[in-house]
C-alpha cells in the first residue's frame, strides 16, 4: 500500500481580489511606462502634424531607390576616376549625415585627398544628431585645421552634415572658405522627408526644436552651394536646392541620397568646387 502524500492546499484568493491586483499591477506599469523615456521618444516618433508639413517629401518609389547602395560594393573595384591634380589645393573637413560615422565618407575623401587636397574627419564619430557639447567640439576641431592649416577650411557636409557645416560658417566665418552642402534639408519644412520620425526618435527632440540655436535658412556669410538630386530619396529636394537667399547656388545631380557618399558626379561636382575657391 503506497504512503499517503500530504499536499499542503495552496491559499486560493477570492477571483474579484485577484482581478484587482492585476489591474493595480497593470496600472503601476502602464505609468511606469508614460513616464519613461522610451515612451516620450515613441511619442515624437509618432506625432501628428498636418499632412501640408510633409508635402514634397519623396515618394515610396523614390525611398526604396536608396538600395542602391547595396550595388555600390561591386561596381566600386571596376570604376576608373581620373582625377586631376588640383592647381589650388584646399583643407577641408567632411561632416557625415545623420546616424552615420565617418568611414562612410572615407571613399570620398580618398578621392579629393587624390587631387591634393587636405580631407579631415568631422572628429565626432557617429552623428546622432545635435548637442550643444558636440557641436561645441566640432566647431573647436574646425579652428584647429585653420589655426594648423593657416588657410581657410571648405566645410562638406552630407545631410545633416550640410546642416552643422552651415551654421558653423555662420559663427565663424572668417575660418570658413566655402561651404558646400549635400542634400541637406536647410529650407522649407523640416518634415518634407522620409527620416524625421526616426530622427525623433533617436535625438529625442523634435526635428524643428533642436537643442542649439539656429535659422537653418539663414544663409551663412561665406560662399555657398547647395547639391541637390530629384532622385533623393530622403531628403525633399527643394528642401535641399533652397531658394535664392538661401544659398549662393544650387547645383542639380542624379543621385540618390546614399550616393552623394560616392557618385562620380558628385565626386566630380566636389572637386570643381574646390578648384574655384577664391
Amino acid at each position: 500500500m503506497a504512503p499517503l502524500r500530504i499536499v499542503p492546499e495552496r491559499p486560493r484568493f477570492p477571483a474579484p481580489q485577484v482581478a484587482a491586483a492585476v489591474v493595480a499591477r497593470a496600472a503601476v506599469a502602464r505609468q511606469a511606462y508614460e513616464a519613461s523615456e522610451l515612451a516620450r521618444r515613441i511619442a515624437l516618433a509618432r506625432e501628428v502634424i498636418p499632412e501640408e508639413h510633409e508635402a514634397g517629401k519623396p515618394r515610396f518609389a523614390r525611398l526604396l531607390g536608396e538600395a542602391d547602395i547595396f550595388l555600390e560594393p561591386l561596381r566600386r573595384p571596376r570604376r576608373k576616376l581620373v582625377i586631376a591634380a588640383s592647381d589650388n589645393p584646399q583643407t577641408v573637413m567632411i561632416l557625415p549625415g545623420f546616424g552615420t560615422r565617418p568611414g562612410r565618407m572615407r571613399y570620398l575623401a580618398r578621392q579629393l585627398e587624390a587631387a591634393g587636397h587636405v580631407a579631415k574627419r568631422w572628429g565626432q564619430g557617429r552623428n546622432w544628431g545635435p548637442k550643444p557639447d558636440t557641436f561645441d567640439q566640432v566647431e573647436a576641431r574646425m579652428l584647429d585645421l585653420h589655426a594648423r592649416h593657416g588657410r581657410k577650411v571648405v566645410l562638406i557636409g552630407w545631410s545633416l552634415g550640410g546642416i552643422y557645416a552651415r551654421e558653423l560658417a555662420k559663427r565663424q566665418p572668417h575660418a570658413v572658405a566655402k561651404v558646400i552642402t549635400m542634400g541637406s534639408p536647410f529650407s522649407g519644412s523640416p518634415r518634407a522627408n522620409n527620416v524625421w520620425r526616426a530622427y525623433q526618435f533617436i535625438t529625442g527632440h523634435s526635428v524643428d526644436a533642436p537643442p542649439i540655436e539656429a535659422d537653418l535658412a539663414a544663409k551663412p556669410p561665406v560662399e555657398t552651394v547647395a547639391l541637390w538630386s530629384a532622385n533623393d530619396g530622403a531628403i525633399a529636394p527643394r528642401c535641399a536646392a533652397g531658394r535664392p537667399g538661401e544659398r549662393d547656388r544650387a547645383i542639380a545631380l542624379r543621385c540618390t541620397h546614399m550616393g552623394f557618399t560616392y557618385d562620380p558626379q558628385v565626386i566630380a561636382t566636389l572637386l570643381a568646387e574646390l578648384d574655384s575657391v577664391a
